[in-house]
């Protein structure tokens, strides 16, 4: 029997206490079991399976394509690599708008068979009412406002929201939508940092903030950007911490000269 004692896995109780204490949260995305343990092991607290899996993973230019068979998969795969993080997963595009019942059955699988500790929304006053019905059953629902990739479309990009009075009251009014509904946290994208700080101060449940400053609970980073793998584009929201994609080309550079040049496989890596 191992005498090495397990880490506490998070929950929602443990991320009111964090913000209760003045903790920040933080978190990343992943989409892979070896990706999620090293990011757990590093003591991150929230691990979302994003549907920014289908530019990271999938070589989509949007989330739009992305399904409820790749999120589940890949949320799958992520909660077999965590021992102490929460893990949520996206729900993809129109797997929540259709109906209410679409929502909860859609949301139901992605818990019990995939595994996840909670699901994420995109959306405030509009989706409000889903969230409530997914709470009252039980599902722990992380909300988003601001800057919604799945609508990507409809927007004609993506723009930084809340810049107008209007705008910025409308968010104010979304999140407190979604606290209402009994969401146990919000994600705050692409906000400026006068709003979100007006924002977290304003709600009693946590922000998490992605391009919106340093004034929300916790911030949350796509893996593949702050690893430098992912090279389409560098968000403004981004801090590179490695650049991995460099990296792995001269590897494999030198993996192919070596064997070109018959240098390997070598005697170390020979069977007797």
């Amino acid at each position: 029997m191992s005498s090495q004692v397990q880490p506490e896995k998070i929950g929602v109780k443990e991320l009111r206490k964090m913000v209760a204490e003045k903790r920040a949260i933080v978190a990343v995305t992943a989409y892979d079991a070896l990706m999620a343990r090293m990011a757990d092991e590093a003591g991150v607290d929230l691990i979302l399976v994003g549907d920014s899996l289908g530019m990271t993973m999938l070589g989509y230019k949007t989330t739009i394509p992305v399904t409820m068979r790749d999120i589940l998969h890949h949320t799958s795969a992520v909660v077999r690599g965590v021992t102490r993080a929460m893990v949520v997963a996206d729900m993809p595009f129109m797997t929540y708008h259709t109906s209410q019942e679409d929502a909860m059955r859609n949301a139901a699988v992605f818990l019990q068979e995939g595994g996840a500790d909670a699901v994420k929304l995109e959306g405030g006053q509009a989706v409000s009412q889903t969230v409530e019905r997914l709470v009252v059953a039980g599902v722990p629902v992380l909300g988003h406002i601001g800057i919604l990739p799945q609508s990507v479309l409809s927007e004609g990009g993506y723009h930084v929201q809340g810049r107008t009075p209007e705008g910025a009251l409308k968010l104010l009014a979304d999140a407190r939508a979604i606290q209402d509904a009994g969401a146990f946290g919000i994600v705050l994208e692409g906000l400026p940092g006068t709003l979100s700080v007006e924002i977290s101060e304003e709600l009693e449940i946590p922000t998490i903030g992605i391009g919106a400053g340093p004034g929300c609970d916790g911030q949350i980073q796509v893996l593949h950007d702050i690893l430098g793998l992912f090279e389409d584009f560098v968000p403004k929201h981004t801090k590179r911490y490695a650049e991995l994609a460099t990296d792995i080309r001269q590897a494999v550079a030198h993996y192919r000269s070596d064997v070109c040049d018959g240098v390997f496989p070598g005697e170390e890596q020979t069977f007797k």
